[in-house]
């Protein structure tokens, strides 16, 4: 059995890891572009950091609000056809931010974005679920998720070069931002209708062997852990709701970090807005090694639970001592060590999570993990842009994010994990 194990989850990592990867690059660079188009669209439109940061977290309301019905739709008509459709509508509200004229647009737009993206993130870890047995699991979710890394060193520069096409076509810089980086999701959308591979029995790619063999050891594996297979069974659960709790702390440091990071880094360094971009990367590039060294390290020792809370103790911390530089070097020393020690959590984490869900309950549950785990990032920002408003700086407000990171950590060490053999 592992003899053609091996290869087949060899080849679906091949194949669907670099895919999904481009497709949350995509998503994760659309929700968080509000960041650097605020470097020219709040003095241009009169936003305080009150609006700005209201406007920027509304985003996770809807995208709450509609997660787990989102992901239930998901595992009812299948991956391709939803994810596809989440992908053009939210392409579509993306480009039309150039249209933000006021507060209340702004707000609107954000709203109906969290609407059309809900369940793109849950919908891609159910079908890693139906892909990978949970021993290859924290690997390959955190080569999925090193997309949240890269939308930032990929995103910093991009951002910084179509916020320079300022005045050209009597359009500003952040409204070319937002038309050019709407653009792709709707194009990848209809890529996902016609290519993607929702489980080894769909796939040409492995031999009937390889597809029956890797399907027999995840259905091996539900069998002989405690696993919740029901909507109901999901959302009743006392483990699920614990991982919902911790889970919010992630993105209360990831969202606040990602809306809040150009203007750090701009406060300490005064840079022009293409050099603020650059250096805003250097984080995520660090990051997107700690996650796979971390993530590969949690396979190999079959441990979750202290790789996520070491991990929370060196994010959240870097970010309480981040708020107190005062120069650049510094400030992107400890916000590189911050990022890191957050992205590094994110594989562990989802490989606990779906170790004891499955079926049709492992679509509602990871939809109300990321679901309540949201609403984080809607608070975290929102902590930041309050405090800033209120004290003129941002030390005060990353040290309370940071300490609710950390308090996560701790959070996942009481998670009861299955009683049963993972493998």
């Amino acid at each position: 059995m592992i003899a053609t194990i091996t290869p087949a989850v060899a080849k679906a990592r091949r194949h669907l890891i670099p895919f999904l990867f481009l497709l949350y690059v995509v998503s994760y660079l659309d929700r968080i572009n509000v960041g650097f188009a605020a470097l020219q669209m709040n003095a241009a439109l009169g936003f305080s950091n009150v609006t700005y940061s209201l406007g920027a977290g509304i985003f996770f309301l809807s995208y709450t609000l509609l997660e787990i019905p989102s992901n239930v739709i998901l595992a009812r008509v299948g991956a391709r056809r939803w994810i596809a459709r989440i992908m053009i509508s939210w392409g579509l509200v993306s480009a039309g931010m150039m249209f933000v004229r006021s507060a209340t647009t702004f707000y609107v737009l954000r709203f109906l974005l969290g609407a059309a993206e809900a369940g793109f993130f849950p919908g891609i870890i159910y079908v890693l679920t139906r892909w990978f047995p949970r021993r290859d699991r924290a690997r390959a979710i955190a080569g999925f998720m090193t997309a949240v890394v890269i939308a930032g060193i990929v995103g910093g520069p991009v951002s910084g070069v179509l916020l320079s096409l300022n005045g050209v076509g009597g359009l500003a810089g952040w409204q070319w931002l937002f038309v050019i980086e709407g653009v792709p999701a709707v194009i990848l959308g209809f890529v996902v209708l016609r290519t993607l591979r929702e489980q080894p029995s769909d796939a040409p790619w492995l031999t009937t062997a390889e597809q029956s063999a890797l399907r027999a050891q995840i259905e091996e594996e539900a069998a002989h852990t405690e696993s919740v297979h029901s909507i109901r069974g999901a959302l009743t659960s006392g483990r699920v709701w614990l991982l919902a709790l911790a889970y919010f702390t992630i993105p209360v440091e990831l969202y606040a970090l990602s809306f809040w990071l150009p203007q750090i880094v701009k406060s300490v360094s005064g840079a022009s807005d293409f050099l603020v971009g650059v250096l805003s990367a250097i984080p995520y590039a660090v990051a997107a090694v700690a996650m796979v060294v971390v993530g590969r390290h949690s396979d190999e020792t079959g441990e979750r639970r202290w790789h996520i809370a070491l991990s929370a103790a060196v994010g959240g911390i870097a970010l309480a001592l981040a708020g107190f530089a005062r120069s650049v070097v510094p400030a992107i020393v400890l916000l590189s060590l911050a990022t890191a020690g957050l992205a590094s959590m994110l594989g562990p984490f989802w490989a606990l999570a779906t170790s004891f869900l499955g079926g049709i309950g492992a679509a509602a549950g990871i939809a109300l993990v990321n679901s309540v785990g949201n609403v984080g990032g809607f608070v975290g920002p929102n902590i930041v842009g309050y405090v800033r408003e209120a004290t003129s700086d941002f030390a005060a407000g990353l040290a309370i994010v940071g300490g609710i990171l950390v308090a996560g950590g701790v959070l996942v060490l009481t998670v009861n994990p299955s009683r049963k053999p993972l493998v």
